[in-house]
């Protein structure tokens, strides 16, 4: 990854540091990129930041995030208040690469309000496909993959290649104590099966693989935020 080291515009009167000229991930992944914007003149200012142009695929969102707090996904620009010589931190814009390898290319505006001045950053990302997991169960019937992203965010996704039609797939996900907080079929017309981490709390669980009602491999899976 190739970082810019900093953006000097203006008679120095902010500077952009850390945000990278282009990114390499794989499908099924959550990118944080940070944006770290330092105020170079001797008063506050409210800063902008703001996504200019953005190429997202259909499976894909982006959105702002800010000591821990997103905004919703096509809010283009978020304000702050810097102090003089002060760095915002904690500011990241969050990719989810979604299902289909290709590249994006974004660009973000920064600016001071009420100001002209105006920096712009743009950024590739590459997204490519998810290499093969190792397999966990294979059978005559099925062949299972790990789970990826392990830790996860948002989405996690098991790989699968279902031989006999007749055969039922499916995924339970448990809390520590036992409970089924989630349940995935995992048909014969597909290959890959979609988890979703949202409604759960960050913490441990564990998923089992079903194949005709008998649990056939059960690992750990770790939520993040």
């Amino acid at each position: 990854m190739a970082l810019f080291a900093s953006f000097w515009v203006n008679g120095q009167q902010f500077e952009v540091v850390g945000v990278p000229e282009t990114v390499q991930s794989t499908v099924g992944k959550t990118i944080k990129i940070p944006i770290r914007v330092k105020n170079n003149t001797d008063k506050s200012q409210l800063f902008i930041v703001r996504l200019g142009d953005a190429d997202f695929r259909a499976t894909q969102k982006g959105y702002f995030c800010i000591d821990g707090d997103c905004l919703e996904a096509g809010v283009p620009e978020i304000t702050r208040k810097i102090e003089p010589g002060a760095i915002l931190t904690g500011l990241h814009f969050t990719l989810e690469t979604g299902l289909v390898a290709g590249q994006n290319l974004l660009r973000f505006d920064v600016m001071y309000k009420g100001g002209g001045v105006k920096e712009e950053l743009p950024l590739t990302i590459n997204i490519d496909e998810e290499k093969a997991k190792n397999i966990v169960f294979q059978s005559k019937d099925i062949t299972i993959r790990d789970l990826y992203p392990n830790p996860v965010s948002s989405l996690a996704f098991i790989d699968y290649e279902l031989y006999n039609e007749r055969t039922e797939a499916k995924i339970v996900i448990h809390n520590i104590l036992g409970s089924a907080v989630g349940e995935q079929e995992m048909p014969f017309s597909e290959q890959k099966a979609k988890i979703s981490t949202d409604e759960m709390t960050p913490g441990i669980y564990f998923y089992t693989i079903y194949v005709d009602n008998e649990g056939v491999v059960t690992r750990k899976l770790v939520v993040k935020r």
